[in-house]
């Protein structure tokens, strides 16, 4: 079948060159975009008065009941078809005639897939940013119910100083609503129109770019007709975005495996997310938190790819650039499971309580506090540290902790030390001693709550 770009070519290709050709098998997600964009730019032309108003109704008709038999179901989308633009035009001459032609006026396939593409992140950033902020918000609700769960906190894996269990969740809200600013960042850049740059150098005729940029929805029009069909940056940050998004995902995935791990046991996830083993009876895998741990490179790749598509490309429009939608898509669609997977995991963890507090007893967690005390003495905090320091290693050697030191012998380590340490080196002293901005005290922490949930706008 010859193309409608037929003309300098008979139109004909190989069977095979247009199966690397096609791309309505991914860009058929685009239908909906491609209908309100070509909507959009019949009522420009009416009123520009490129076309007649009777020509841009009856377009505007048309593709309305394209759109309305898609959704439907009546009409199917024709696979065999170049693209989804192609296979909306056809099917809109095919319905009203020859003046379904008119439509491309002024316009080309390489501003209006760009306009697709906007169209289309637009809508789906603005999920993402939906369901980043839910689970922000559920992370908020577990962090408020465990806001005075001591735990120890890790640096290199190691046990380091006491936190509170709602204190280290809150880290990850933190992360999230970073997630939130770079999405609606990137949204400020997707909302930009290309349409009537045209292929590359704008058009002879007098259309009116603002106008139906306005009709769009969209704050602004490329002003540079080869950058508005070369222009994928918004495709490559928006891949950056949601890498860096995953990333924490996959950061906590990293630390509910650990926890939920017999070595740990701090938390229990439900068993809705996690499988068992085919072998091993005993086995209670927490599979969704590898696999957003795994998806993420799967991200990762999407970001490379588009990266090394566009590296070497020369202005303006290419074929290579068709290769910009099956990895966005794929972004789209992992990104947003993962999400949904995660909220629903988060609110039905619950944490081991007596587990946390006793890994918390161990591992001298307290021993910086044990310094801060003979700072405030009066001792330097080097000198502090170098006592406390020999001291932890003989309580090692001993295999007892600075709480099983007597006042004797805290007295021959140094005369400063009095019966007030061990108050001072409880777990609950240290926890709720650090009332510094983003300390982990439950009074910081319930103010950092207050806080997200205040730009969240919840209660």
């Amino acid at each position: 079948m010859k193309k409608m770009w037929a003309g300098r070519t008979d139109g004909v290709t190989d069977k095979l060159a247009d199966q690397l050709n096609s791309s309505i098998g991914f860009d058929q997600r685009f239908y909906k975009n491609d209908i309100e964009g070509s909507i959009a730019h019949a009522k420009m032309l009416a009123f520009k008065n490129i076309i007649t108003k009777e020509e841009a109704d009856k377009i505007v008709e048309g593709l309305q009941g394209i759109l309305a038999d898609i959704e439907s179901g009546k009409l199917e989308i024709n696979l065999s078809a170049e693209d989804i633009h192609m296979f909306v035009e056809e099917t809109l001459t095919e319905r009203i005639g020859e003046t379904g032609k008119k439509l491309h006026t002024a316009r080309s396939r390489n501003d209006q897939v760009a306009l697709d593409l906007r169209l289309y992140l637009k809508d789906e950033i603005v999920k993402i940013e939906k369901l980043v902020k839910e689970l922000v918000a559920t992370i908020v609700y577990k962090a408020e119910e465990y806001k005075d769960t001591i735990m120890p906190g890790y640096t290199h894996l190691q046990r380091a100083q006491p936190v509170t269990f709602g204190f280290h969740l809150m880290a990850y809200a933190n992360m999230l609503l970073r997630d939130v600013q770079r999405l609606n960042d990137c949204l400020d850049r997707v909302n930009t129109s290309p349409i009537g740059s045209c292929a590359l150098a704008g058009t002879t005729y007098d259309t009116d770019r603002y106008y139906e940029a306005k009709l769009l929805g969209l704050e602004s029009v490329c002003i540079n007709a080869m950058d508005g069909v070369s222009d994928r940056d918004f495709v490559i940050e928006f891949n950056a975005v949601c890498s860096i998004l995953m990333m924490h995902l996959s950061r906590f995935s990293e630390e509910i495996i650990l926890w939920s791990s017999w070595e740990f046991k701090f938390v229990e996830l439900s068993d809705e997310y996690t499988t068992g083993s085919s072998i091993m009876p005993q086995k209670k895998n927490p599979d969704m938190a590898e696999l957003v741990r795994g998806k993420t490179g799967r991200v990762y790749g999407n970001l490379i790819s588009i990266l090394t598509v566009l590296k070497g490309l020369p202005l303006a429009y290419n074929k290579d650039m068709q290769e910009d939608k099956e990895g966005v898509f794929d972004t789209i669609d992992t990104v947003k499971l993962c999400l949904e997977v995660y909220i629903s995991m988060i609110k039905t963890l619950k944490a081991n309580k007596e587990n946390m507090l006793s890994a918390g007893k161990k591992g001298f967690i307290n021993a910086t506090d044990l310094a801060d005390y003979l700072v405030k003495k009066g001792m330097p905090f080097r000198s502090a540290y170098k006592i406390v320091g020999e001291t932890v290693r003989k309580c090692t050697e001993r295999n007892i902790t600075l709480e099983n030191l007597t006042i004797d012998e805290y007295k021959e380590i140094s005369p400063l030390f009095e019966k007030d340490v061990y108050k001072e080196i409880s777990l609950e002293t240290c926890v709720n001693k650090r009332i510094s901005v983003g300390g982990t005290s439950v009074k910081m922490v319930e103010e950092h709550i207050s806080d997200v949930k205040k730009i969240l706008n919840i209660e």
